[in-house]
């Protein structure tokens, strides 16, 4: 019986994977983006801005922003 149930949660879900997968793949591009451009000009990798796709640690990627010495400050202000 639950075998049953669980196949029609797969044809239920079916219709929808394509668009599932295209949706992550907007929403990461969304996510990710402003996060890249943020850290390129902060001084830091670029590259950084792709764990802000991992749960909570787009939460520390801010508090990493917001309290980290930015190094594009440091060469500007010659510090």
């Amino acid at each position: 019986m639950e075998s049953i149930q669980i196949l029609g949660i797969f044809k239920m879900i079916g219709p929808l994977e394509g668009f599932t997968l295209f949706g992550f793949l907007i929403l990461a591009i969304i996510v990710i983006l402003p996060f890249w451009l943020i850290f390129r000009k902060a001084g830091y990798p670029g590259a950084i801005g792709l764990l802000a796709i991992i749960p909570f640690a787009g939460i520390v990627l801010l508090y990493i922003l917001a309290f980290a010495p930015w190094p594009s400050l440091k060469k500007e202000y010659g510090e």
